[in-house]
């Protein structure tokens, strides 16, 4: 399957590595390399009712510009906002490919909705941390 008959996941960077307050402030950058790289199998196998192969792309901005791609993951660092990066590549899949957007962003969702995406949570490529045990 070439890279554009396979579904084209998107993920919205920022969000998904907002999504937990795990210290991801302190080297943003470092943050979407660690995200990079546990999207690495994902590429393959594809997400929870998405088999794979799937074809990946992690919009970066700000201080995580300049990150590179790895097998199975394009980087793409947005020159501006990251929202109008993944707004842009959602519409340039067109109506013919399907395509599904990772971010908990609700104006993000809307915008990319209307260009035929689906979009889905950051949960689906990063789970929660461990809830903190209860003292006895």
């Amino acid at each position: 399957m070439s890279d554009d008959e396979a579904v084209l996941v998107i993920v919205d960077a920022a969000n998904v590595v907002g999504s937990v307050p795990d210290g991801w402030w302190r080297d943003r950058r470092g943050a979407a390399v660690r995200l990079r790289d546990s999207l690495v199998p994902y590429a393959a196998a594809g997400l929870p009712g998405l088999p794979g192969p799937v074809e990946i792309v992690l919009v970066v901005e700000g201080a995580a510009r300049g990150v590179d791609s790895v097998a199975g993951v394009r980087v793409a660092s947005a020159p501006g906002s990251g929202d109008d990066l993944i707004a842009e590549l959602a519409a340039a899949a067109g109506p013919d490919r399907e395509c599904l957007v990772v971010t908990a962003d609700r104006g993000l969702r809307q915008r990319v909705e209307a260009y035929g995406a689906r979009c889905v949570g950051p949960r689906t490529v990063r789970p929660l941390p461990p809830a903190p045990e209860r003292e006895r």
